[in-house]
């Protein structure tokens, strides 16, 4: 029986992706870095789960100049705090919105009864801005459990995320469904055991789903499998 939804953030509630490649952008040029990341690049380097570790990832696979000598963590940490400043700024701006029926799912699955969750690598900042401007004030009631940014070692596609999310939720994996968008995000969470939806975003449209239990198109409506006690399911839009 389906008692909770565990929703992934970037490129499923919201396509925050392009918000996130000119907030890099952004804190590189904050930072007096002569960086920038076109869609192209951005796209390969989204196969790396974590800010930090895309960032990371270009620096040592692309030969990049300007990384100084002596502790790179902290260089890294330095620029990912400013893009994670300029990325807020940009939500607070109304840059970044929920794509079109994830507002309403949401509505009928609280109505109903289903508990809610998060399972990202994105940074709880980032998710708390998020919620905040689409929701204000009441957005803390609303996700049960959110489990965001290092609250684990290993990232995506690794399911220690959603294996975090079953943990606090004291829920088994069959007795959950989460929503993604990513080959790396379907990974963990199949990996964790637990059947998941895709909805391709404009990052991801290219990628391989085949352990979906269901895969959106555009504008397509979905029902989440319903209660014995509730025929009518639950159904949403979206459009990638």
């Amino acid at each position: 029986m389906l008692k909770a939804i565990i929703f992934d953030v970037d490129g499923t509630l919201a396509e925050t992706e392009e918000v996130h490649r000119k907030a890099f952008n952004l804190a590189f040029k904050t930072c007096a870095l002569p960086w920038n990341w076109n869609r192209a690049l951005y796209q390969q380097l989204l196969q790396v789960a974590g800010g930090k570790e895309r960032i990371r990832y270009f620096i040592d696979q692309y030969d990049v100049e300007s990384v100084p000598v002596g502790n790179p963590d902290r260089f890294i940490h330095e620029i990912h705090r400013e893009k994670t400043a300029c990325y807020a700024r940009m939500v607070a701006n109304g840059e970044v919105v929920f794509r079109p029926g994830v507002r309403q799912l949401i509505s009928d699955a609280i109505e109903r009864g289903y508990r809610l969750a998060i399972a990202t690598t994105t940074s709880l900042t980032n998710v708390n801005a998020l919620l905040q401007s689409a929701y204000g004030s009441e957005y803390s009631g609303i996700f049960e459990v959110i489990c965001a940014g290092d609250a684990v070692t290993r990232k995506k596609p690794a399911p220690d995320i959603y294996l975090l999310a079953l943990e606090m939720l004291d829920l088994p994996a069959e007795d959950c469904l989460a929503i993604e968008d990513s080959r790396n995000g379907l990974l963990s969470s199949t990996r964790a055991g637990i059947a998941t939806v895709i909805t391709p975003s404009i990052y991801t449209s290219d990628q391989c789903f085949d352990e979906a239990v269901l895969i959106t198109e555009r504008g397509r409506t979905w029902q989440i499998p319903c209660r014995p006690k509730d025929r009518a399911g639950i159904g949403a839009k979206f459009h990638p």
